[in-house]
């Protein structure tokens, strides 16, 4: 009888151990989807062109969600965006957040294309940037002081003058959606279709209820904000936790939309914690 038993209790332990085997494994796939990184440089050189799949994204950036492969391309070592033709935010574009290992103080740098053929419309949200604490997007004032952003625009004034700008949430914000400080890239005259450009983003989270918090953007080496901010007062949510990735046209109004397809172009993108 004790043979009997023992064999039992061995059959059921090889059972249930050959029953695990797929949730290991499964474990460790959804393990490594949530890769979180606090340093990283990411460039399209390797990929063939192609659909840049919802894979591939994860192997680039980590945990990533939002991703939309019907809108991702990889084109001679570049990353791609396609714009739809009639649709804002979302529905026309990308809208992916990256989480990131949460610090204090961060800093990220890319290149950015519009295509030759571009419709430059009235404007929509462009490249990486950064959500601190609730990250506040989308007109949702960040007043409360639980959450605010930083993330770039283009954006063509009445008189068909198209430029890059600084599209900021914080505590102190004067209006419901994003603030850009009164600066752009360049101080006269328009950004230029076919043309790379360079953009970094430096986010410091301030402390408590003070304005010790800094906000740096900088573009082709020119400095166009560099103010001291308060994005928070609850320390609760001071901190920096996603790296966003946005490429829409809008606003939400009609005149923002273009009839026409829209490509935009990325590469050499890094980011760092220093804090």
């Amino acid at each position: 009888m004790v043979s009997l038993s023992l064999l039992l209790i061995a059959g059921l332990f090889t059972a249930c151990e050959n029953d695990l085997q797929p949730l290991i494994g499964e474990q460790n796939e959804a393990t490594q989807a949530r890769a979180i990184y606090s340093t990283r440089t990411v460039n399209w050189n390797n990929l063939s062109d192609g659909t840049y799949t919802n894979t591939e994204a994860v192997a680039d950036f980590g945990n990533v969600t939002g991703w939309n492969e019907a809108r991702a391309y990889i084109s001679s070592g570049t990353a791609r965006v396609k714009l739809e033709p009639n649709a804002l935010s979302g529905a026309g574009g990308m809208i992916s957040n990256i989480d990131i290992s949460d610090g204090s103080e961060y800093e990220l740098q890319y290149d950015v294309k519009f295509h030759s053929q571009f419709d430059w419309s009235r404007g929509g949200k462009v490249g990486f940037g950064f959500k601190i604490g609730e990250g506040n997007t989308g007109c949702d004032k960040a007043d409360d002081g639980n959450g605010g952003s930083a993330r770039m625009m283009w954006y063509t004034d009445n008189n068909g003058v198209t430029r890059l700008k600084p599209y900021i949430y914080y505590k102190d914000m004067p209006g419901t959606c994003g603030y850009d400080f009164g600066k752009a890239y360049p101080a006269s005259g328009s950004i230029q279709k076919g043309t790379w450009y360079t953009i970094k983003i430096y986010v410091k989270s301030n402390t408590g209820t003070s304005t010790n918090g800094r906000i740096r953007v900088t573009v082709e080496g020119e400095t166009i904000l560099d103010n001291a901010i308060r994005w928070t007062t609850n320390d609760a949510k001071r901190l920096i936790n996603t790296m966003a990735f946005t490429s829409f046209r809008g606003g939400s109004d009609s005149y923002w939309e273009s009839s026409t397809v829209g490509y935009i172009y990325y590469d050499n993108l890094s980011w760092t914690k220093i804090n």
